[in-house]
């Protein structure tokens, strides 16, 4: 169990991260940042997409897959906000 929720918070910090500043650098000039329920709707299709792969691997469970959903959507959705109000990525 304690095995399994630092695996599910250490993919959720590097998938937030990512998805964000993805979002913020290549998405920025599109008009997909302008949809409102972005977030939502990318944080369901990455963990129906991590489902699988979570049930093959014995060291993670469930959780696994809900975290790194989760942590999708919220950088998804930070990563758009950041976007619209143009600031731009540090690096």
């Amino acid at each position: 169990m304690i095995i399994e929720s630092l695996v599910a918070g250490a993919v959720g910090v590097a998938s937030h991260m990512k998805s964000k500043d993805f979002v913020r650098r290549r998405l920025r000039f599109t008009n997909i940042v302008e949809k409102p329920g972005l977030g939502i709707f990318s944080g369901a299709i990455a963990t129906v997409a991590a489902a699988p792969v979570v049930a093959v691997l014995p060291i993670v469970g469930p959780l696994t897959a809900v975290a790194f959903g989760a942590a999708v959507g919220t950088g998804v959705s930070l990563g758009a906000r950041q976007a619209r109000r143009g600031l731009l990525p540090d690096d």
